[in-house]
């Protein structure tokens, strides 16, 4: 019991996916406050454009 509690804390195969998590979670949180930050002025074109379009298409 003691060999094979020794031998996982010596593993590190389990570190680099730890590593890679942190990675792809640090990724995410820039892609969620990019989008938030960039959201609020898409949402404000897109609405201002729509606003222009619908008198143009209506006879």
């Amino acid at each position: 019991m003691k060999q094979m509690l020794m031998n996982l804390l010596k593993e590190e195969n389990g570190q680099g996916m730890a590593e890679y998590g942190l990675i792809l979670a640090l990724i995410a949180v820039v892609c969620v406050g990019a989008l938030t930050t960039l959201g609020n002025g898409l949402t404000a074109k897109f609405t201002d454009v729509n606003a222009k379009l619908t008198p143009a298409a209506t006879p």
